[in-house]
């Protein structure tokens, strides 16, 4: 019998369906998913042989029985392969393993400063080249690799501009695929970030919020109804280079007084060593974290500044977009100490009542791993994506 196109995209919508309601309710039987679907029992066994043929469900053990014989339970197989996610900072590239449920298997992180753009993709090879290497054995192996990069980036992947790494329309993507033959999607960190944390992490119970990105750089990425939202180009979230001086300070992005001149790890650094902290020739954040622990004052009245300058651009944000949450991720959640209560101080004394209302503020866990788990999770879907493909 001859099968149209259109017979296939159901197909292939309802294998879909299927299969992420057994990936997010395991252990499921048939029977239920006929009933949470609508599909026939017929369809449903059918779909399920399938996906249990292509080993990305497995039958595990039986059920209750409602009367019956016991129903067989099925389950998602997260080790039929193994997702790459890459955080690019602008001072840090992180890299992690993950299986296709988003659970670390292997990270490595390594720092570098000002390296040239060969040099940094070189870096990233030899990251990525080594969690090939130590992914266990799976009937897929490793199925693609996510990059959460800082800057511009296009809905084809490319980086047009990033400029606190000093790069111009930069095709990463096409030369990572060359190297390794396995596809690699390039997403803005920040919105790697807000996914991240919303499939993963703190944002979980939340439909709306907001992530920002603060570190050397501030990005944000914004997660409405439960969805990214990349803007029609995919450019949103540069909330780092909105105007809050208009003669202010010049920024690397070719503006003035962008956010992320006040409020970011790298205005601290650049203050720090201005006012001479520390004893070492180079200042790093964890310096002067070490240094506010210590009781420094100059180095705490650092981080309050700081704290302050993060909470007037949120407050911007909060009226904007009247979300649940504010995520504040990346190196500037190391100085949570110091910087948190400022910044709520400053959203309690300037935000609107209305917009306070159910509104919940958090700083991530740096070992979380927000972008990187983020960029995992966009190539694990890519993947399941072609693999319910129709034919």
């Amino acid at each position: 019998m001859h099968i149209t196109w259109n017979q296939q995209l159901v197909k292939k919508e309802n294998k879909s369906l299927c299969l992420y309601l057994i990936k997010n309710n395991a252990p499921i039987s048939r029977a239920d998913i006929a009933q949470q679907t609508g599909l026939t029992k017929g369809t449903v066994s059918s779909l399920v042989s399938e996906l249990i043929d292509e080993q990305l469900i497995y039958k595990s053990g039986h059920g209750e029985s409602s009367g019956g014989r016991r129903p067989v339970m099925l389950l998602f197989n997260e080790q039929a392969g193994y997702s790459i996610g890459i955080d690019l900072g602008v001072n840090y590239i992180l890299g992690i393993l993950t299986d296709l449920r988003g659970n670390i298997i292997y990270r490595i992180n390594e720092k570098y400063v000002n390296l040239t753009y060969e040099d940094t993709l070189e870096m990233i090879k030899k990251i990525i080249t080594t969690l090939i290497e130590n992914a266990p054995k799976s009937p897929y192996g490793v199925i693609g690799i996510g990059i959460g990069a800082p800057g511009i980036i296009n809905m084809e992947g490319e980086i047009l501009l990033a400029p606190n790494l000093g790069w111009k329309n930069i095709s990463l993507k096409k030369q990572l695929e060359a190297q390794f033959h396995l596809p690699v999607l390039v997403e803005n960190e920040a919105n790697a970030g807000a996914y991240g944390e919303k499939e993963f992490g703190l944002g979980q119970p939340f439909q709306n919020l907001i992530y920002v990105s603060a570190g050397i750089g501030i990005g944000a990425g914004i997660i409405i109804n439960g969805e990214l939202y990349k803007g029609t180009l995919g450019y949103s979230g540069e909330i780092g280079h909105m105007t809050i001086q208009k003669d202010g300070l010049e920024c690397r992005c070719g503006n003035k007084g962008c956010w992320e001149l006040y409020a970011s790890e790298q205005y601290l650094l650049t203050r720090a060593t201005q006012l001479k902290l520390g004893d070492k020739k180079q200042i790093h954040l964890n310096d002067l974290i070490e240094l506010a622990n210590q009781g420094n004052n100059q180095a705490i009245h650092l981080f309050h500044e700081v704290g302050d300058h993060l909470g007037s651009g949120i407050i911007n944000i909060i009226h904007t977009f009247n979300p649940e949450q504010i995520i504040i991720g990346n190196r500037l959640s190391l100085a949570k100490r110091w910087i948190e209560p400022r910044v709520k101080k400053m959203i309690s004394n300037y935000t609107l009542p209305f917009h306070q209302s159910k509104l919940t503020i958090h700083f991530s866990d740096i070992d979380f791993a927000s972008s990187a788990l983020g960029a995992a999770a966009f190539s694990t879907e890519n993947f399941l994506r072609c693999m319910l493909q129709p034919d």
